[in-house]
């Protein structure tokens, strides 16, 4: 009989106990590091969010929250390395960036949110190794 794993991983229950928990193990892992850090951003009662995550080799991490027109958010973030960046909303179909940049291993800003709508901070990690990432937003 053949049974199949999440990780696109297939094996034979007649296949030997042993290498069956060895694929078993192989797929979980696998599935553990192809994921992408989402969070949703939790406020603290002084108005601020921080955050410390690691960005996979070819993967993402992103934040994201709803802000209201008007709204402001200063923002800051250190990388250990170089991340491509940016700031985004979804508008029906369309992609908005309201800051979006390349290779930065840092950088802030302000955003002023222009409408009421549920706002990401993205990072992607083109390199081979991982990105330790610090975050701080600031209402």
């Amino acid at each position: 009989m053949i049974a199949s794993l999440r990780a696109g991983f297939v094996y034979s229950t007649r296949m030997p106990a042993h290498l069956r928990t060895a694929c078993v193990l192989l797929a979980i892992l696998c599935s553990a590091a192809a994921r992408a850090e989402i969070v949703d951003i939790a406020w603290s009662g002084d108005g601020r969010f921080e955050r410390r995550m690691t960005v996979a080799p070819g993967k993402f991490a992103e934040v994201c929250g709803r802000l209201a027109k008007a709204d402001s958010v200063a923002w800051r973030f250190d990388a250990s390395g170089p991340l491509n960046f940016n700031i985004h909303f979804h508008e029906g179909k369309e992609v908005r960036y309201p800051e979006r940049r390349d290779a930065l291993a840092g950088a802030s800003g302000q955003l002023r949110v222009a409408l009421d709508q549920d706002y990401c901070w993205m990072w992607t990690n083109k390199s081979a190794q991982p990105v330790e990432l610090r975050l701080l937003l600031s209402r």
